[in-house]
């Protein structure tokens, strides 16, 4: 086993000067030593204030940018979808309203509907899912969300721009409504319900508030409390 050295001790010496000298340089590197742990010391508290003052204005640029995104996303967020109770299927007062007598039977294959879009009448054993469509949808799946007290709100996309569509969207209930396109209709927009049919020249028209007042999830539906979703996906959907 190798004997390990003592450790080292400052150099003594006979002469009072010499030794004198000797305990100075000592102090002098002790002292150095002591300011150079100080300099370090004070040079990583300056790198950690400096750390903080960074993540300090990091975090409140990330806070500010949170805070002005929770702003924007209500501002700039569509509003949320109108709620309507019931309607009674009574639209009588609404000008321009008609209405109809139809037959309400499951069967297959397609169907020649007296009134075009249809406004009840046989149709399909599965609904289509109520929502927003780009694209057209089946009459026979639409008339069985009819049946269950749908508003099927189609439109010419030769008469609406994008804009339009959107502000009709904007109007109605998220659910039991179809919206989508309709080609070669009469009037730009028409609604349908069971057995009720409005057709309006333009998206503001306040008639549409009223007919979805009347027939909205309509208690005189043939099948009033039944789904619209969970079916039939169109292509197109949307929402």
């Amino acid at each position: 086993m190798t004997p390990t050295s003592p450790p080292s001790e400052p150099r003594k010496s006979g002469n009072p000067a010499k030794q004198a000298e000797i305990n100075l340089t000592v102090k002098q590197q002790r002292e150095q030593k002591r300011q150079e742990k100080l300099a370090q010391y004070q040079k990583d508290l300056a790198k950690r204030r400096r750390g903080k003052v960074v993540w300090w204005t990091v975090g409140s640029v990330a806070a500010v940018a949170v805070i002005a995104g929770i702003v924007a996303s209500i501002v700039f967020s569509p509003a949320p979808a109108p709620t309507l109770p019931r309607g009674d299927g009574d639209g009588s007062a609404i000008s321009g309203v008609e209405t109809f007598s139809n037959t309400a039977n499951h069967v297959e294959g397609a169907v020649d509907y007296p009134q075009s879009p249809p406004a009840g009448g046989d149709h399909n054993a599965v609904w289509l899912n109520c929502g927003v469509y780009s694209e057209p949808v089946p009459n026979e799946n639409a008339v069985h969300s009819l049946e269950h007290g749908a508003v099927w709100v189609t439109y010419d996309p030769a008469a609406l721009s994008s804009e339009d569509v959107d502000a009709l969207r904007a109007q109605l209930p998220s659910t039991y409504t179809i919206l989508s396109p309709y080609e070669s209709l009469d009037s730009p927009v028409v609604l349908s319900a069971w057995d009720a049919q409005l057709a309006v020249d333009g998206v503001d028209d306040e008639r549409i508030g009223e007919f979805l007042a009347s027939y909205w999830r309509s208690t005189t539906a043939p099948e009033p409390n039944a789904l619209c979703s969970g079916a039939l996906d169109a292509p197109g959907k949307q929402s």
